[in-house]
């Protein structure tokens, strides 16, 4: 939905424009991922480290929250951060499965026979818990975003790419049970599958397009850095720790 234009009121402006990221942006993400893969004995990227990446990568702060949607902060903008693997060509890539956190009717509203309940009711419900977090979030930043890293298996290849967090009007969804007792919503207009729910750990997933406009980054991979090199590095010796309480046998 289109802004109105207002003469009175001076609009709030994000730190940049949605996938338009810094300049040192991709330098810094390089180097980040470079440097993990020299030290780690097996390489691994996961949420809270990209978080800490991406904050580094846009000169942000990294607060961890509970909520999820609200990890990195810049000024008046906020940013969830998401991480998923490919199992095909990451260039041929459409969309995402995002973990969006656990959604439980049980929890919030009481509702106990979940699966013998009309699934346009227990949709309606997953939906409004997951409206009430990005509503509280809204609260207090005027911008609240997903900015999602998509990792080839070998930690090649890399998609980088942001989009508004909103809220889902559930009439414009339908629910079914599939055959493993989870809830689907699809999309009334389209028939695009949107949302699973588990009823088993309540955990919410969204189904997300990867926009044309998003980063591809290839890094090479550097040799390991060996154990014995980084010790070393650091001037490593006895001095670097004391025997608090000495349990070991003799």
């Amino acid at each position: 939905m289109r802004e109105p234009r207002l003469r009175t009121v001076n609009k709030a402006v994000a730190p940049f424009d949605l996938n338009k990221f810094p300049a040192k942006f991709i330098d810094t993400l390089a180097k980040e991922i470079v440097y993990m893969q020299a030290t780690k004995s097996s390489m691994s990227l996961e949420g809270n480290e990209w978080e800490q990446i991406f904050a580094e990568c846009i000169g942000a702060e990294w607060k961890p929250s509970n909520v999820g949607l609200d990890d990195v902060v810049l000024d008046n903008c906020c940013w969830g951060a998401k991480t998923v693997f490919t199992s095909s060509n990451i260039e041929r890539q459409q969309t995402v499965r995002l973990i969006s956190g656990r959604n439980s009717p049980t929890y919030s509203y009481g509702v106990d026979k979940l699966t013998s309940e009309n699934p346009d009711e227990i949709g309606r419900l997953v939906l409004d818990i997951w409206n009430e977090r990005v509503s509280a979030v809204r609260q207090i930043y005027k911008f609240v975003r997903t900015v999602v890293l998509v990792k080839s298996k070998d930690y090649a290849d890399y998609l980088v790419f942001e989009f508004d967090t909103i809220r889902y009007d559930p009439e414009l969804y339908r629910f079914e049970w599939n055959k493993r007792m989870n809830l689907e919503g699809y999309e009334k207009s389209t028939g695009k599958h949107k949302f699973t729910w588990q009823p088993s750990g309540s955990q919410f997933t969204i189904i997300e397009d990867i926009p044309e406009k998003r980063l591809h980054i290839s890094i090479r991979k550097p040799e390991k850095v060996a154990k014995e090199k980084i010790l070393e590095a650091v001037n490593f010796d006895s001095s670097w720790y004391r025997i608090v309480s000495d349990h070991i046998e003799k």
